[in-house]
């Protein structure tokens, strides 16, 4: 639980403070500062705990009675959809150690969100709603955190705050007590603002990162700069908060205490919109307007016209992003399939990329002159144009190609840990991330117990509500590996589900044959007799279990700990009243 609450502390978020250094140079400043070997224990550490399920799934439990959980039944829905589309069709790859991502909307009003190093997703209700509920932007910054989850960014800034803290008290010691540091306390020294150290370079890798993955996901291009665009504006104008923006900073040394000043990240995110069309087309800044050029001539003017003083970027960088995209998919003009619709020229089709750019193409009737710039852009490309973008898509597929390679390529230990994590989704009813893991187990070249990972198949097949299929792999472990209980107690879980409980009561007693003392097996056949209101044959399995579990309290339910150890019950319950009392006294606050 202490290593938890350190966690707590330890996130890739929009607004963080920052240090340069370069992320490959932190061995190198560690060594030279004497404290190569804390860095890199302290980065064994928490990359350890970033596949920690049970981890992931206390951290996601405490934010959300921490900062609440959002009302709002419309964020919450509208951050898993756009959660589901990144993470379901987004281009990116697993690290073997890394979990699959999870999320939640809590209820904390600041426009920020957060990844943890165990690829949980933090997401604030005030990023939605300062982001006005816009897919693209929200898009943008929730890839941008999938990628330091995915790169390990929070991991390795919780090992830098340890090398920077460590190096600054050596240097202030004097060598003769230097080796007279107190380890036990040491990570009670590491400050919060330390411990969230982001620094540059890996802000703008995570922009990056971020722009290729909502891309491949099937959002607007221009989503990340609109969405800076919007960040700007907020910390200058809005904010009040002073943990999100010092005003006495100083943006152009890139040293301040957010990220890299938001005007250079929306230029870069504007540059690489470009960049992923060829070059074709780029936004310009006029005053207060923007303008769309397509190969220098200009296509759409961007002025504000409502209350939203960032509608003319985002309308502007939407229109561009969309172009773009049609550059980036189509090798010539007829993909772009140009066509008369009535009195207006229409073209693409009804993906979501292209929507803002048809929309104002219809309103302001500019699709025949869309159409007279894309074929002269075309006419006088340099064939070196296509050569570049499809040897920067090439070069990214590379890299996620070599990712999936190792992690497949893992060794037995490391693939037997992807079996485990499944195995663990399953005991908190994830059935949908056990089924994710369990695949890349089975992926893997040196997977050890391959009978098993189809019983754990079988297992998150059933809790995912596919009866049928999971009792197929429920019985193919069983076939393959008689010898391992586990596949029995599987395929007894599966038929549990099934609500076959006589034939999953036969698979227990033949797991307890292989070993008659395993608690598991007699948990499960506790709960079974529970449900089958056969309450003498419960408690005996349960008494059982608290036998095997060392008196374990909370390995059997409330009501037949009462009767096997009354007062280990009633301390429970006198915890549970506490705890709600408490609870109801900070909703009165609130």
């Amino acid at each position: 639980m202490k290593k938890i609450l350190i966690v707590l502390l330890t996130v890739a978020t929009i607004f963080c403070p920052l240090k340069v250094f370069a992320a490959d140079g932190w061995a190198l400043a560690a060594e030279a500062l004497g404290v190569l070997a804390a860095y890199q224990s302290t980065l064994k550490q928490m990359l350890a705990l970033g596949n920690n399920v049970d981890a992931q799934m206390i951290v996601r439990k405490q934010d959300m009675q921490t900062n609440g959980v959002d009302k709002n039944k419309h964020d919450v829905e509208l951050v898993d959809s756009i959660m589901t589309r990144l993470v379901n069709n987004g281009r990116y790859e697993l690290r073997v150690n890394s979990l699959p991502f999870v999320w939640s909307v809590n209820d904390d009003e600041k426009f920020n969100a957060a990844c943890y190093p165990m690829n949980y997703i933090s997401v604030n209700r005030g990023l939605v709603r300062n982001l006005n509920g816009d897919e693209n932007q929200i898009a943008a910054v929730l890839a941008h955190e999938m990628i330091h989850g995915l790169e390990q960014h929070s991991a390795k800034s919780y090992a830098q705050a340890v090398a920077q803290q460590l190096g600054a008290m050596m240097l202030g010691m004097n060598l003769d007590t230097g080796s007279n540091i107190d380890w036990s306390k040491f990570s009670a020294m590491v400050d919060y603002s330390i411990a969230k150290n982001i620094n540059v370079p890996v802000e703008y890798e995570a922009d990056a990162g971020g722009f290729y993955l909502m891309t491949s996901a099937g959002f607007n291009p221009g989503g990340g700069a609109a969405a800076m665009n919007r960040l700007g504006y907020y910390v200058r104008y809005e904010t009040q908060n002073y943990l999100e923006f010092d005003a006495h900073d100083k943006p152009s040394e890139e040293t301040f205490s957010d990220h890299p000043d938001t005007d250079k990240r929306e230029a870069k995110l504007a540059q690489m919109m470009s960049e992923y069309g060829g070059g074709h087309v780029i936004v310009r800044k006029v005053d207060r307007a923007y303008k769309v050029l397509i190969d220098g001539r200009e296509i759409f003017y961007s002025m504000n016209m409502s209350d939203d003083p960032n509608s003319a970027a985002v309308n502007a960088y939407y229109f561009a992003g969309g172009l773009s995209k049609a550059f980036h998919d189509y090798d010539s003009i007829d993909g772009w399939n140009f066509r008369r619709v009535g009195n207006q020229i229409d073209f693409l089709n009804d993906e979501f990329a292209y929507r803002e750019l048809r929309a104002l193409s219809n309103l302001y009737n500019l699709g025949e002159k869309i159409q007279t710039l894309v074929e002269l852009a075309y006419k006088y490309e340099s064939p070196r144009t296509r050569e570049r973008i499809r040897e920067a898509d090439e070069a990214r597929e590379i890299a996620w190609a070599k990712i999936k390679s190792e992690a497949d390529n893992a060794k037995a230990k490391a693939a037997a840990q992807l079996r485990v994590n499944a195995d663990i989704y399953n005991d908190h009813g994830r059935g949908d991330l056990a089924l994710v893991e369990i695949e890349r187990a089975l992926r893997a070249k040196n997977q050890d117990d391959v009978a098993e990972c189809l019983g754990i198949r079988g297992r998150a097949k059933a809790i995912c509500g596919d009866y049928d299929g999971a009792l197929l792999d429920a019985d193919a472990a069983v076939d393959k590996d008689p010898n391992n209980l586990y596949n029995f107690l599987n395929r007894a879980d599966v038929r549990h589900m099934r609500g076959e409980l006589e034939l999953a009561l036969e698979d227990i007693s033949r797991a307890l044959t292989v070993d008659e003392k395993n608690p598991i097996a007699y948990k499960l056949r506790g709960d079974i007799f529970d449900e089958s209101g056969r309450a003498a044959e419960a408690e005996e399995s349960y008494r059982k279990v608290y036998e095997l579990t060392k008196k374990n309290p909370h390995a059997v339910p409330l009501s037949y700990l009462e009767k096997i150890d009354p007062k280990a019950a009633e301390k429970i319950r006198k915890a549970q009243e506490k705890a709600k009392d408490e609870s109801e006294a900070k909703d009165d606050e609130s």
